[in-house]
């Protein structure tokens, strides 16, 4: 199973935890598994068109999914996600 690294903005959604694990041969089908166990992640991290959000961030093994096969990205058993939501702003 891969380990999912959750952000604090989006805990509220896994039930605080910070580190939840998946099942999946790509990063799509693994999500596919955590969105089984926390539906409300979908939404945030999942477009209309079934890709991923454009201020969504997701690292697999520290390299850009977005530089990668996006979310065919192939993952293992060993595979580390890192789910980094973009910030914004800045001084008023």
């Amino acid at each position: 199973m891969a380990t999912f690294r959750i952000p604090p903005v989006l805990r509220t959604h896994t039930n605080e935890q910070v580190q939840v694990t998946a099942s999946g041969s790509t990063l799509g089908s693994a999500l596919e598994d955590l969105f089984t166990s926390f539906p409300a992640l979908r939404e945030r991290m999942i477009d209309e068109d079934g890709s991923l959000r454009r201020f969504v961030n997701v690292y697999v093994d520290d390299e850009d999914v977005r530089t990668q096969q996006g979310l065919d990205t192939k993952l293992d058993d060993r595979s580390s996600v890192i789910v980094l939501p973009a910030m914004a702003g800045g001084a008023a």
